[in-house]
């Protein structure tokens, strides 16, 4: 009965006048990792773990009961958006061509069958789906018992990528291979004619340094801020642990990108920018991100414990939990988030003192608040220019709408102007009068400061700002003239 059910799903007439030549065999396609670069169980199982946590203690027992079954109450809870899914272009430009030659599509898959029917409306090229049932588990044997049992011994070709379709290619009348492994290729021509190849792309270390986002490391330069204010930059004793101290943040931070670019991949899809992401492009396997941001993020956690004060284990633990939090739930609430950001990034300054056992002032804590702030604030009014979204018009979970810009600009401009204050203050003090020599240098850090926040904010207006304004930053040569004008002002000042 459960096989029955599975062959009868078929997809209404597809929109085609093409004449169905029926000398050709069926072509059957494979979907996870064949049509798709992307394994959409996995995805659906992100999605409900994003939508309520607590799921995890039902899979276990969903498992119990069948894989299927898992599968079944899995999507029956979410919604993937066929449309924006990532689609192997060389497969699907293949089957289009057959389609549009009069050949029969069937769609079989080991999905359920919620995903194989969304995929099958939204192409609108196949006559029927076979997918997964809740009860029967279609891949490996199951599927080729089905696809013999309908199309007869030798009576169809099917396209797939993996071990489990060996199974189906020993009753295939042609394999159509895609994949980029030697060893299936040889396994499946001893079964049937290989009629084609679609070579796989495999990750590159390009790719996996992209996904880690090493390039984002350079904002972790902020944990040395409390040594270079103490003056003990150049103290090997006082650097060596600041260097551990940005390697711990740096890998916990590459872990929790993993961690983020799976909860986002949909909105990152629809991203003009974002969807070129691993992940959501389908150049990185999911499963490597499942298996790669826990082993970084615990990794880290292991290094501070072995290298540095608990303290700065604590900080850790603390910056990586809100992290988590704000990837989950706190970057929808409106303003919520910017402090978070601000929090976040003035947390490593903090934890940059910790590490060295410097204790950070209230001043530079109070800068650190009021300039990341601003920062925060440019990466929000940033996404809303770059989307060109309308005045009422919002971006999946943000809490802005585009008429949002004009004063997202002017809080992010009063923030920066405000860190400018702070630094003022700080150098009027009687703190740095006793510390310098020639303190009065020091105010020429103030103009430089607010050159290059009213400089970041013009940028932002004019929709220059397409990611993080302080990687933006690193790669301004003008802020590496500032930065350094700043650091000779104070090197004078000693």
């Amino acid at each position: 009965m459960a096989l029955t059910s599975t062959l009868e799903q078929e997809l209404p007439a597809c929109s085609s006048n093409y004449f169905v030549d029926h000398d050709l065999p069926v072509l059957c396609v494979d979907l996870d990792g064949t049509l798709l670069a992307t394994d959409t169980f996995l995805e659906s199982t992100i999605l409900l773990l994003k939508k309520n946590p607590f799921f995890i203690v039902l899979l276990p027992l969903w498992a119990w009961r069948g894989i299927a079954y898992m599968k079944q109450q899995v999507t029956k809870r979410i919604r993937l958006d066929a449309s924006a899914l990532p689609y192997r272009q060389d497969i699907l430009s293949y089957i289009k061509q057959e389609f549009h030659a009069g050949r029969t599509l069937v769609l079989a898959t080991g999905a359920d069958q919620q995903v194989a029917k969304a995929v099958g409306t939204h192409l609108n090229i196949f006559s029927a789906i076979i997918a997964s049932d809740g009860v029967t588990n279609i891949v490996g044997s199951h599927k080729r018992r089905i696809l013999e049992a309908r199309f007869g011994f030798r009576g169809f070709d099917y396209i797939g990528n993996d071990s489990a379709d060996l199974e189906v290619w020993k009753s295939a009348h042609g394999a159509l291979v895609a994949s980029s492994s030697t060893t299936l290729l040889q396994q499946t021509a001893k079964f049937t004619p290989v009629l084609h190849l679609f070579p796989q792309t495999l990750p590159s270390l390009k790719i996996v340094i992209k996904a880690l986002r090493i390039h984002q490391w350079v904002k972790n330069i902020i944990i040395f801020l409390p040594l270079a204010a103490a003056q003990m930059i150049l103290e090997p004793a006082m650097f060596v642990p600041a260097c551990l101290a940005f390697l711990c943040f740096s890998v916990c931070a590459s872990g929790l990108y993993l961690f983020n670019d799976l909860l986002d991949l949909s909105a990152d899809r629809r991203h003009p920018k974002k969807k070129e992401r691993p992940f959501a492009s389908g150049t990185l396997p999911i499963h490597v991100g499942l298996l790669g941001h826990p082993l970084l993020i615990i990794g880290s956690f292991f290094l501070a414990w072995a290298t540095l004060p608990s303290s700065f284990l604590s900080i850790l633990l603390l910056y990586a939990f809100t992290t988590i939090t704000y990837s989950i739930y706190l970057k929808k609430l409106m303003m919520v988030d910017v402090l978070t950001l601000a929090g976040l990034y003035t947390l490593r300054v903090l934890a940059g003192g910790v590490a060295v056992g410097i204790t950070v002032s209230s001043w530079l804590l109070a800068f650190s608040l009021f300039f990341f702030l601003s920062l925060a604030f440019a990466k929000r009014h940033g996404e809303l220019q770059i989307r060109k979204v309308s005045t009422y018009q919002g971006i999946e979970r943000r809490a802005y709408i585009g008429g949002d810009k004009e004063i997202l600009g002017t809080m992010g401009t009063i923030s920066g102007f405000m860190s400018v204050l702070v630094l003022a203050l700080y150098i009027s003090g009687q703190e740095v009068s006793s510390s310098y020599q020639n303190p009065e240098l020091l105010w020429l850090t103030c103009p430089l400061l607010l050159y290059w926040v009213s400089r970041t904010w013009l940028l932002a207006h004019r929709g220059h700002l397409d990611e993080d304004p302080l990687v933006i930053a690193f790669r301004d040569p003008r802020s590496y003239v500032i930065g350094l004008a700043m650091g000779l002002c104070g090197i004078l000042a000693m």
